[in-house]
């Protein structure tokens, strides 16, 4: 086995192969003045498992080429199997024709991972778990979830939690943990205006007196998620706390959740952690590098994936 990390998160990569007992294959991920995409495997892959460690987050375009790039390099010196390890899947919320003469930019993303040679995906927390059927080839989707669950409740022992999800498509995420927890769902039934504004209509579910923890798969802008924040308070909600995988956090988003009611924003590291991040006294990552590890040791020992969250 061989685990191949680009530019996207190099600390996870490092991560991840520190818990698999492995170095980092040498390679060479790098831009010609014209900024075009350069890599170069200084070891032998010939008939090897190799793993290419890769989000595809912001900027989205060039993580994506590396990725490509990276696994046509891989096949073209003979490795048995790439496995294209894609933490942050981007593009994932382009999964359906959202008007008439729009694409389906998960789709086409899919087809351009599996024709520049990955021979299976590795991912955590999709958008949609539909996309897995965008993909000719194995896809293995993780999930934060028991991860998350075991958090809340070291955390917040002795409160009185309710989960909730901050939009009617993530019910089913926000059940998942709510389930594991023993405790009851809320949903929060908002109204889209337009893109990167959202609208919180009502709360379904009784919050007051209770602590809410919100549950979601991606903050962005994280407008959905402070204006859920303020919602449940109004509600009567005696505080609240989010989990969310994906930690894009674009534009002012870092600002807006300091100044939010949310008390503690948790994320995993799927996403390379910026400055704002990092110093923010109310979003804190806790690494997914353990998990990822441990599927990869399984998938290469053509053990079971899915038994990990039993």
């Amino acid at each position: 086995m061989k685990i191949v990390a680009c530019n996207s998160n190099r600390p996870l990569a490092e991560a991840v192969a520190t818990s698999l007992g492995l170095p980092l294959t040498k390679a060479s991920v790098r831009r010609f003045a014209d900024m075009e995409v350069f890599v170069e495997i200084h070891e032998n892959v010939r008939g090897e498992d190799v793993f290419v460690v890769q989000s595809t987050s912001y900027p989205a375009n060039d993580n994506l080429m590396e990725l490509l790039i990276t696994l046509d390099a891989l096949r073209r010196s003979s490795a048995k199997r790439a496995t294209a390890v894609i933490p942050y899947f981007g593009y994932a919320r382009q999964d359906r024709k959202s008007g008439p003469r729009t694409p389906i930019s998960a789709k086409l993303v899919a087809n351009l991972i599996t024709e520049a040679g990955a021979d299976r995906v590795l991912t955590m927390d999709l958008h949609a778990g539909q996309i897995q059927g965008f993909f000719d080839i194995p896809v293995d989707n993780l999930f934060a979830a028991p991860m998350f669950a075991g958090d809340i409740r070291d955390r917040h022992k002795g409160q009185d939690l309710i989960v909730v999800s901050p939009d009617v498509g993530g019910v089913v995420r926000a059940r998942q943990i709510a389930t594991r927890l023993n405790c009851d769902l809320a949903i929060i039934d908002k109204r889209r205006e337009r893109a990167g504004i959202s609208e919180v209509m009502n709360v379904i579910g009784e919050v007051q007196g209770r602590h809410c923890i919100l549950v979601d798969d991606i903050v962005d802008s994280a407008g959905t998620l402070c204006n859920a924040a303020e919602a449940l308070m109004k509600n009567g909600a005696t505080g609240v706390s989010a989990y969310v995988t994906h930690g894009v956090f674009s534009g002012g988003a870092v600002a807006r959740v300091a100044a939010s009611p949310i008390g503690m924003m948790t994320t995993t590291d799927s996403i390379l952690a910026t400055e704002a991040v990092r110093v923010s006294h109310n979003i804190r990552q806790v690494t997914i590098a353990p998990l990822l590890a441990e599927a990869i040791r399984r998938i290469s020992e053509d053990s079971s994936v899915s038994s990990l969250f039993c």
